[in-house]
């Protein structure tokens, strides 16, 4: 199968899952995954992303960080509660979502030590590419969306630096631990600093363009955002993500009107990207990298999503405005994504390049947590969600309000409308 027909197929089946999503009310995220098992080494063998060959890396590397800067944009942690809540949230679950999962991958899914640390790092990442289309299409509250999103966007790009340092302490390129938590900081704070300085001359720069010109902006805020991600990436492996962060944060913060303008557009590509790259790397899954885990693996995730609850409860500490039903919610929401596959599908590369035992082991239970994930929270958080009383009520169409601003005029132009039409005026 040549390239073009890879990117056609993969292009079409993420565009017929959206479809069938919008019709069937089903979550899109579960039929995007599902769909992309179906044409994939899973399934009928349709579309083979290992002929895209070594440009698939980069790309895929840019168009997540396109859904980064989306996240960016809408990031407004309103409020002091909000902002500790997410804080809290990510804090805790570096320390015990870590340690928890590279036990469990280690006691349940027999990796070996040094792996299962990398699939704990791995498994930290919660990213927008799955939380933000499920928490919209399940309408979840304001403020658990946006700590729900804000921990994506915090630990997605750090879950991939983290990885990337405990790979190479497993490889023997580090020394020691010391080195990882140095270079932990210096790449994260690098890649923020880099996307904070980018955003603020991309600011500078719209600023002066016309407010009408919406594609031009669009073209300098894409320019800009893939420079400073590809070049923060060759100084500092793995920082570009969160300099993608950066860039949408400032770029928000500084810009409201014509970040709401922009935003719209950014929204659209950011689904194009989560609509073909979703269905792509679930095409790379063989059931030949799940079966060797059996029922260890299973049971390992299933437990991974368990022991949520215990790190949100930790995280809950001191908070005394989050309900045991805010709890809850937050604890069953955390679906795996499309930067957690990347990250995966390269390390095994590099892993079996290293003559690395366990590689495909690796790779295989990374796709079991995402694959478990997102279709076993994708329908139950929605059901979750409206029993629990934590669903904003579903906002009228254009259209009904047209109707009903219509019914409004043609009672005030019946008889007696001038006085339905006063008393109005005087409640």
């Amino acid at each position: 199968m040549n390239s073009e027909l890879v990117w056609g197929a993969s292009f079409f089946s993420g565009s017929l899952a959206q479809l069938v999503a919008k019709l069937s009310g089903l979550p899109a995220v579960v039929l995007l995954l599902v769909l992309g098992l179906v044409v994939g080494q899973a399934g009928l063998h349709l579309v083979q992303p290992e002929t895209l060959g070594a440009g698939l890396e980069p790309l895929v590397g840019l168009l997540v960080s396109l859904v980064l800067f989306d996240g960016g944009l809408n990031l407004r942690l309103a409020g002091k509660q909000l902002q500790r809540t997410v804080i809290q949230l990510v804090l805790v679950r570096l320390v015990l979502g870590l340690g928890g999962g590279a036990l469990l991958a280690h006691e349940l899914a027999g990796l070996s030590c040094p792996l299962a640390w990398v699939f704990g790092a791995i498994a930290l990442a919660t990213g927008p590419t799955v939380i933000t289309p499920m928490v919209r299409q399940m309408r979840l509250q304001g403020d658990l969306a946006q700590a729900l999103e804000a921990e994506g966007l915090i630990l997605e790009p750090t879950a991939a630096v983290l990885a990337l340092l405990l790979l190479q302490l497993a490889l023997g390129d580090l020394p020691s631990w010391q080195n990882v938590a140095s270079l932990l900081l210096l790449r994260l704070g690098g890649g923020a600093l880099l996307g904070a300085l980018a955003g603020w001359l991309l600011v500078l720069v719209l600023e002066r363009l016309p407010k009408d010109a919406a594609g031009l902006q669009l073209q300098v805020s894409l320019g800009m955002l893939f420079l400073v991600v590809a070049g923060t990436q060759t100084l500092l492996p793995e920082a570009g993500f969160p300099a993608a962060v950066m860039v949408g944060v400032v770029v928000g913060l500084r810009l409201d009107e014509q970040a709401s303008q922009l935003d719209e557009l950014i929204a659209q590509l950011a689904q194009l990207a989560i609509t073909v790259l979703f269905p792509l790397l679930a095409a790379d899954l063989s059931w030949a990298e799940l079966s060797p885990l059996g029922w260890g693996g299973v049971a390992c995730v299933f437990c991974l999503m368990l022991y949520r609850w215990v790190v949100v409860q930790c995280a809950g500490i001191g908070l005394s405005y989050l309900r045991w039903r805010d709890k809850l919610m937050l604890s069953w929401v955390a679906p795996r994504g499309i930067v957690t596959a990347a990250v995966a599908s390269l390390f095994a590369l590099e892993l079996e390049a290293a003559g690395v035992q366990g590689a495909g082991a690796l790779k295989g239970l990374v796709f079991l947590t995402i694959l478990l994930t997102v279709v076993v929270q994708g329908f139950s958080a929605p059901l979750l969600a409206q029993k629990l009383g934590l669903v904003e009520p579903e906002a009228p169409s254009e259209a009904a309000l047209d109707a009903a601003a219509s019914f409004t005029a043609g009672l005030q132009q019946q008889p007696g409308g001038e006085q339905i039409g006063t008393l109005k005026a005087a409640e």
